[in-house]
């Protein structure tokens, strides 16, 4: 692991300004201090910037942990908010903290408003990582880790990485802990162990499973008490289910003496209608003849059909092959126009890197011309350095005076007195000049340096403001390319708007078409009706021509209001549905004549004025939720009102059946009462059920079709109306290939722009690199210019003195030589030297400010060749992509080509086949008149079936109505086995049952095509259980006494009153059973799932705990005995862990004891203060020891220890501190902080009313 190798501080609470606790590579570090100076904030610096709350560290709000300012306790705060000595230890105002600092509200207004603190790791690999928490002026907290900032979860993670647990905080003792931590209740001890094995996140997992468990079991215990419930209800049904069997018995003798007067009425319909029927047959054996005689025609007709349609066929593959390939075309064109525009961008581009390479290569000849000049310049100094050397060695030769001998032993004579006397003097003044000349060269030396420093700054800024004038240059097109690039997208985006548009449009116009065709298609399959179905269609059309009374049918007068009515309404209407309503009685008996007159067939008429209306029973009306009235389902006209109240009555519409039986069962509604499903119940009881109104509700849609015919016309011509999509997706094209070009203009100029950006940041660098090293050497070169300085003012005044004794000395020798002083003979003697050095010296500082020039302008010249380089490499891929961009634009005019050449081919094939197709149709045509001929004469045989079909009808019409009652009454007949059963029967198929309708003869064509007319729907009855006599005796007087048998039958059974409905709610009751045992077996399952789940929960909040626990309870006993052992007493004591609950110890609590050394056991709370401490610090270093952070912080852990157990402690952490245990200690006692790697000293500088840190390595004294 790794350690904690300094804490930052800045305006954390007594800690004004910018502070550094440094604990460097130290394992055992000991905060000292003071009381009040401010130690303990140095430990909740710690806790706060490893994201401990601010409640825990002595403040309620963050912003409390800003440092504020405060004053002395002395002082005095007067009215103007400063701060005077009164001279008495008091507080005048403002409040007093732990620290002994005074706060008064009126210096808040300059004090800081945020803080920051900064712990500095150092992990295994040597590495540093930065955590660091800053308190805003918000008052909220930012988290940073190496200089970024992240969130506080991401700030947990990072300190986890390191082992360090903020919610366990194993490794933070406060001031106070220690004792509270040995007093802790079991509880709390548990809960301290839940944090630090990590179980305590499994809790509320833990709790909502075990919720869940114990509402399963719950579940499963509720459904095996319904089942047992159940099962005696079914008891008590099964009883009442006797007595209904007992009824129902009763119930089949009536139903068999019903079913046998049926049958035989039946019987002598079915009989009658075969025998007419073969009748029929002969006359259909002559059609047969006539219809032979056109088959021809019509089989040639059909070929004719076959042959066009084939053609046809043709005509529209060619038409499609064209159709697609122009617009393989239209793409391929389409997909030259991107390519073109990015060539001519390419080159456009190639053309101003061209441009720009030209532009520097200008710039580079430039910076060569900067190069030369300077080289140039360095030779010639050079040169005029050589020359001024000669020159002054000859000067040397020609100046100066020579003495006698005499003289310059005279010299020296004085000489040696002068030194004498200013011995001193001079010694200091020749170490003065020696080091006024070693100063004089680095003062030049700076001073060039400053100045080639300036020289270089002065280039870097104008190259900026160039490369800063290049950069807006290329910025303006980066703009102006982009407002086209959005005014092109705006367009694009515009068309592609409107094509969608369009093709919405045609999308929903076609789905609209395909909807209307497909109604027109199932119109016309319900429309396929029988050709008497047919012909009274068009009878009753002709009849409203002819008689202006004439309305039409009812299913046509009235429609249902929507179409989940239709099958309910077909039902209701029943035998009207077909009924004709006139205005008055008079036109109904004209009618009829006609129908007579011309063998029209038969109908039912509703004439308005005689019609017999009864009124609605209100009190029907809102009964149920689900039901309404048939007259408020169906749409119609005011004017045929009664017709439609005769129709409907107070029949009633209800959603469902349950609904229906509701209201005829338990409500004892007596009316008519009908499903959706179409599903009715009668007055009487009866409930009739099946699909027979479907083919009534279809014909519905019969008045539609037209409507449905013209909506499709007006939708074709919507969709002919569309524009064609083909020249927007032209334009579209084109403009895409315009934006992809703007697009790649735009990257290179971003690409542009981001190379001047990195030169520009280069540049910025250096410039401000260049800044920082003047603003280093020029204070540098100011402060050595002044010692210069200094050291010449010194220089002159021991000079003088020097220069006072040796007037006096040589006084007289410079009188007699004729020198004012000796001084100007030694200069005369000497200013040549100093001459020649001063000159050196220059030379030296242009060679020097040149060279540097030289460097500088070298290295610009090389930039400038890297960036043509560049430029000079994205040309050649210019040039590339170009040739490439070529080569695929070749190719696909190539295709091009031969497409068109393959479109001609299609055009002149399709010609050819519409001529051929016009042969074919004319070819049809022919064919057709053909066999119009020959079908006019089919009619005489037809009129010869007429009086037969009429008899049929009627005997068929009894024994429909006969199979009808059958349905409606749910009446069971015998049936053959090949029959179908009587749900097939229509309600209402037959319009003849009105006992009111006025017969008249049939249409003799309806039988042209068609053998018979009767209807009998599959349903075939068998009569081999009737008896003999009954099948040849068809007397009335037979029919009259099984009449009579069936009344009898039926009084007896109203005698009876059983529970019908035992049988009913007897299943229902067993259904419920069944549903009972299967969400008992699901709650039963369930309920092992949540068991599972919750031991799966257990175990590992059980394992996490446990593996916890059993480490600190093996460890605390070493730990304690450590603590506790002396050289008296080896042994130590002993402490362990109790644990309440051994099952599920997070529950319950965990004991803590602890036994000094030769003391009984006791509990914690009569342990001394001093026995609690070293109990609780046992505890600590055992839980810690689990999973071990890097390091231990304790606050003030010894206050309640004597020095035997501080010295216990100190050697304590002296043998475990190293590698991976780092102790932090802030501590008053000697005896532990002596004992120490490092002292960390905090002290409290009262002038800048601050806490300040000292650090001192006691390594070196030990």
């Amino acid at each position: 692991m790794g350690k904690l190798i300094r804490l930052e501080l800045y305006n954390f609470k007594s800690y004004k300004g910018h502070h550094t606790l440094l604990f460097g590579d130290s394992y055992f570090t000991s905060i000292i201090g003071p009381n009040g100076s401010g130690k303990s904030n140095s430990m909740d610096a710690i806790s706060f910037v490893l994201g401990i709350k601010s409640s825990h560290l002595r403040s309620s709000h963050l912003k409390d942990l800003v440092y504020r300012g405060r004053v002395l306790k002395t002082s005095i705060i007067n009215g103007d908010g400063s701060a005077t000595t009164n001279g008495v230890n008091g507080h005048a105002n403002g409040d007093v903290d732990a620290d002994g600092e005074v706060h008064n509200a009126s210096q808040e207004r300059n004090d800081p408003k945020s803080a920051w603190v900064m712990a500095v790791y150092e992990d295994d690999a040597g590495d540093e990582q930065q955590w660091k928490r800053t308190i805003t002026n918000s008052g909220s907290s930012e988290y940073r880790t190496n200089g970024s900032v992240v969130t506080a979860q991401q700030y947990n993670e990072a300190l986890e990485a390191e082992n360090i647990l903020i919610k366990a905080r194993n490794f933070l003792v406060f001031q106070g802990d220690v004792e509270q931590i040995a007093s802790q209740s079991p509880r709390d001890l548990t809960k301290l162990i839940e944090q630090i094995s990590g179980s305590l996140e499994y809790k509320a997992e833990y709790e909502r499973l075990k919720e869940a468990q114990e509402e399963a079991i719950e579940n499963q215990n509720f459904n095996l008490n319904r089942r047992r419930g159940i099962n005696s209800e079914i008891k008590q049904y099964q009883e009442q289910k006797r007595e209904a069997d007992s009824y129902a018995k009763k119930a089949d003798q009536r139903d068999q003496a019903i079913v046998t007067h049926i049958l035989w009425k039946l019987y002598h319909f079915q009989r009658t209608i075969e025998e007419s029927t073969a009748e029929i047959q002969k006359h259909q054996e002559e059609l047969k003849e006539h219809r032979r005689s056109i088959a021809k025609y019509e089989k040639n007709l059909e070929e004719a059909k076959q042959n066009q349609a084939k053609v046809g066929r043709e005509v529209g593959k060619v038409e499609r092959g064209i159709k697609r390939k122009e617009k393989e075309t239209e793409e391929r064109e389409n997909s030259l126009v991107p390519i073109t525009e990015k060539i001519l961008l390419t080159k456009d581009h190639l053309v101003k890197a061209n441009s720009r390479i030209a532009g520097i290569a200008k710039e580079r000849d430039s910076k060569a011309e900067n190069v030369k000049r300077p080289r140039k310049d360095l030779k010639t100094v050079e040169k005029a350095e050589a020359q001024w050397e000669a020159e002054w060695r000859k000067l040397g030769e020609k100046e100066g005076r020579a003495l006698t001998e005499a003289d310059l032993q005279e010299y020296n004579k004085l000489k040696e007195e002068v030194s004498k006397r200013t011995s001193a003097n001079q010694i200091k003044a020749s170490n003065l000049e020696r080091q006024q000349r070693a100063d004089e060269e680095t003062v030049n030396s700076l001073k060039s340096k400053v100045e080639a420093i300036e020289y270089r700054i002065k280039k870097l800024e104008e190259e900026i403001a160039e490369t800063n004038e290049l950069k807006k240059q290329v910025s303006d097109v980066i703009k102006e390319t982009s407002k086209e690039i959005e005014s092109k997208k705006k367009d694009l985006k515009s068309l592609t708007s409107e094509r969608l548009r369009s093709s919405q449009i045609r999308t929903e116009l076609d789905e609209k078409l395909q909807v209307v065709l497909k109604k027109l298609s199932d119109a016309e399959d319900g429309r396929r009706q029988s050709d008497k179905e047919m012909r009274l269609k068009a009878t009753i059309a002709d009849m409203k021509r002819m008689f202006p009374g004439v309305r039409g049918r009812v299913s046509e007068l009235c429609k249902p209001k929507q179409k989940r009515y239709a099958e309910a309404v077909s039902t209701v209407l029943g035998r009207h549905f077909d009924a004709v309503v006139v205005d008055d009685e008079k036109t109904a008996k004209e009618c009829i004549q006609y129908l007579r007159d011309h063998r029209r067939g038969q109908a039912t008429f509703i004439p308005l004025d005689t019609i017999q209306v009864k009124a609605i029973n209100s009190s029907l009306k809102g009964m149920h939720r689900g039901t309404r009235m048939a007259l408020d389902t169906i749409d119609y006209d005011k004017a045929v009102d009664r017709a439609m109240l005769h129709a409907c009555g107070n029949a009633i519409v209800c959603d469902d059946l349950a609904i229906a039986k509701y209201l005829c069962y338990e409500k004892g509604v007596e009316a008519k009462v009908v499903t959706l499903d179409g599903t009715v119940i009668h007055k009487g009881g009866l409930m009739t059920g099946g699909r027979g109104a479907e083919h009534n509700a279809r014909r519905w849609e019969d008045t539609d079709v037209d409507n449905l015919r013209k909506l499709a016309e007006k939708l074709q011509r919507d969709l002919a109306a569309l524009p064609e999509t083909r020249r927007n997706e032209s334009e579209e094209e084109t403009l895409q290939g315009q934006l992809t070009g703007l697009e790649q203009k735009l990257i290179y100029a971003r690409e542009e722009a981001q190379a001047y950006e990195r030169n520009l940041s280069s540049k910025q660098k250096e410039l401000s690199h260049s800044k920082g090293e003047l603003a280093k050497v020029r204070p540098t070169y100011e402060a050595r210019f002044n010692e210069l300085e200094e050291l010449k003012e010194n220089l002159a005044s021991y000079q003088g003195a020097v220069s006072q004794v040796e007037d006096e000395v040589f006084a007289d020798f410079c009188r007699r030589l004729g020198y004012d002083n000796i001084r100007i003979y030694e200069a005369q003697q000497g200013s040549l030297q100093q001459e020649g050095a001063q000159k050196k010296l220059e030379f030296r500082q242009q060679k020097s400010k040149l060279e540097s020039r030289i460097s500088f302008e070298e290295q610009q010249l090389q930039e400038t060749k890297n960036r043509i380089k560049a430029l000079e490499d994205s040309t050649g891929k210019d040039q590339a992509l170009i040739a490439e961009f070529e080569a695929k634009k070749d190719a696909i005019s190539n295709e091009i080509d031969a497409m068109s050449a393959e479109l001609e081919q299609l055009q002149e094939q399709l010609e050819e086949q519409k001529t051929l197709y016009g042969k074919k149709a004319d070819n049809v045509a022919e064919q057709r008149r053909e066999v119009q001929k020959r079908s006019k004469n089919v009619d005489g045989t037809v009129r010869a079936v007429a009086g037969l079909e009429a008899e049929i009808q009627r005997n068929a019409a009894g024994r429909y109505a006969l199979l009808r009652k059958c349905k409606l009454e749910d009446i069971t007949i015998p049936l053959a086995d090949d029959s179908q059963s009587l749900d097939q029967l229509p309600i209402d198929g037959i319009t003849h049952g009105d006992p009111d309708a006025m017969d008249v003869d049939d249409d003799p064509d309806q039988s042209s095509f068609q053998p018979t007319v009767v209807q009998d729907y599959g349903i075939d009855v068998d009569f081999e259980n009737l008896d003999d006599d009954l099948k040849e005796n068809s007397d009335e007087k037979l029919d009259e006494e099984l009449q009579t048998k069936i009344t009898t039958l039926e009084d007896e059974l109203k005698q009876m009153a059983p529970n019908m409905r035992a049988i009913e709610r007897l299943e229902g009751v067993e259904s419920r059973l069944k549903t009972t045992e299967r969400d008992f077996e699901n709650a039963r399952r369930a309920a092992k799932k949540a068991k599972d789940d919750f031991q799966e929960v257990k175990e590992q909040r059980f394992e996490l705990f446990n593996k916890a626990f059993t480490h600190i309870s093996e460890q605390i006993g070493p730990i304690y005995k450590d603590l506790t052992r002396s050289a008296s007493l080896p042994m130590g004591g002993q402490a362990y862990l109790d644990m309440e609950d051994s099952d599920e110890p997070y529950l319950d609590g965990i004991k803590y004891h602890a036994m000094p050394p030769l003391k009984r056991f006791r509990d914690m709370e009569h342990l001394s203060g001093g026995e609690k401490t070293m109990a609780a610090l046992a505890l600590l270093f055992a839980i810690h020891s689990y999973q071990p952070s890097p390091f231990f912080v304790l606050d003030e852990v010894d206050a309640a220890l004597d020095n035997a157990n501080v010295a216990k402690i100190a050697n304590y952490i002296r043998e475990h501190a190293g590698p991976g245990m780092q102790f932090i200690v802030i501590s008053l006692k000697t005896g532990l902080f002596q004992g120490s790697e490092a002292l960390v000293g905090i002290h409290r500088d009262q002038g800048a009313n601050t806490s300040k840190a000292l650090t001192l390595d006691l390594r070196k004294y030990q």
